[in-house]
């Protein structure tokens, strides 16, 4: 449940009808805070297959640019949701990894996936990625 509080926030609007809005959790808050920054959650996304290096990351989302890109990993690698591994050369190889919590991401990732799939429509979801992509074993699962 969105509550936070176990309760509707009953006020009073300006036109006298009481508000029934729920207030969202902090949690709920602090989870769109992190995925709704623009590439965030295609980034965690597109780690959800194995890690990747940056030039593949690079590659793997149209659209992004280098700076973008690695404020993007900085920021997810202190978060805890990646890990960064330094290949010493030469060449010199950096990997990114999801860590527990970034893998833990997974189920919402899928959920969101499909229902953008069915609510937004192709054009708009093309860029979605697919459940293949983040959840590579699916296909033999389900056969």
């Amino acid at each position: 449940m969105l509550e936070s509080r176990g309760e509707v926030d009953e006020r009073t609007r300006l036109d006298g009808e009481q508000s029934t809005c729920i207030e969202p959790d902090s949690a709920v808050q602090r989870v769109f805070n992190l995925l709704g920054k623009r590439w965030t959650g295609v980034l965690i996304a597109s780690l959800m297959g194995g890690p990747g290096h940056f030039t593949d990351l690079r590659r793997a989302i149209p659209g992004i640019s280098e700076r973008m890109l690695s404020d993007r990993l900085s920021e997810l690698v202190g978060m805890g949701l990646l890990n960064r591994e330094v290949q010493e050369g030469p060449p010199l190889r950096v990997t990114y990894r999801l860590t527990r919590a970034g893998q833990e991401l997974r189920p919402a990732l899928l959920e969101l996936t499909t229902w953008a799939q069915t609510h937004l429509g192709p054009e708009e979801s093309r860029n979605c990625p697919s459940e293949e992509q983040l959840d590579p074993g699916a296909a033999r699962r389900r056969a």
